[in-house]
């Protein structure tokens, strides 16, 4: 283990963040996604005067298809994020092939830029080629960081079980608050209040596990869903009068 003169020992098994950006990304769209399309949806179908058994379809419904939707949808869009990858690194690997001499002054290059000095940027850059030229490439010119790379089956799973978690709830309330309340209206608070807490929990904790304000977090997801839940009222209203 290094030591620093001043700091003391210096750890190399340090816990950052970045590398829950993927699957912490994929959750937290899933949740709230999850918790909003749901409860929206219950919300317009309660204020259209709907059956409890309509009610209960149209949540069931809606929790499969948005899970099996939002998985589909990952896993397509990261899929297509993990092409790219391998494609940037299949061509990093002919051009070493091709041309070594060029990578390693292009990769002296990059180093320059980040401050090093001309002839100490050409010894590492010569140094991290002997060592791992290809890794070096990935990382440092292509930008790959360890433990970021995408993951289509991780991100699916992830965004489905979010999307689930987050929408079940709503469900729940909205069938338990038919048979104990008489009116929409007491329904529609209810299930729209519920949503709210779940949103501000939701983006409480995903700020507070990325590591920014959980209050600003809690905020914004607040904000979107309560108009996606205004706006859905408005036209499930309007629908229901009209049939």
């Amino acid at each position: 283990m290094a030591v620093h003169p001043k700091i003391g020992p210096l750890s190399h098994a340090e816990s950052h963040r970045h590398n829950r950006t993927a699957w912490l990304r994929a959750a937290v769209l899933g949740a709230n996604d999850g918790i909003v399309s749901t409860a929206s949806l219950l919300i317009g179908v309660v204020a259209s005067s709907a059956s409890r058994s309509s009610l209960l379809v149209t949540g069931v419904a809606a929790l499969s298809a948005g899970a099996l939707a939002m998985a589909a949808g990952e896993y397509v869009s990261v899929s297509s994020q993990a092409d790219l990858e391998r494609a940037d690194i299949a061509r990093e690997t002919r051009e070493l092939l091709e041309d070594p001499e060029h990578e390693e002054a292009e990769l002296a290059a990059i180093y320059r830029t980040r401050g090093l000095s001309k002839e100490l940027a050409k010894q590492v850059a010569a140094e991290m080629h002997a060592h791992d030229a290809l890794g070096a490439h990935v990382r440092d010119e292509l930008g790959f960081a360890d433990g970021t790379h995408a993951r289509p089956v991780q991100a699916a799973l992830v965004s489905a079980a979010g999307f689930t978690s987050g929408g079940v709830i709503p469900v729940l309330v909205a069938v338990l608050t038919f048979t104990s309340l008489k009116s929409s209206a007491p329904r529609l608070i209810v299930i729209a209040a519920t949503a709210l807490a779940l949103l501000a929990i939701s983006g409480a904790l995903a700020g507070r596990a990325g590591g920014s304000s959980s209050r600003k977090a809690a905020f914004r997801v607040l904000i979107g869903g309560g108009l996606a839940m205004a706006v859905t009222a408005i036209i499930g209203g309007i629908v229901g009068a009209a049939v």
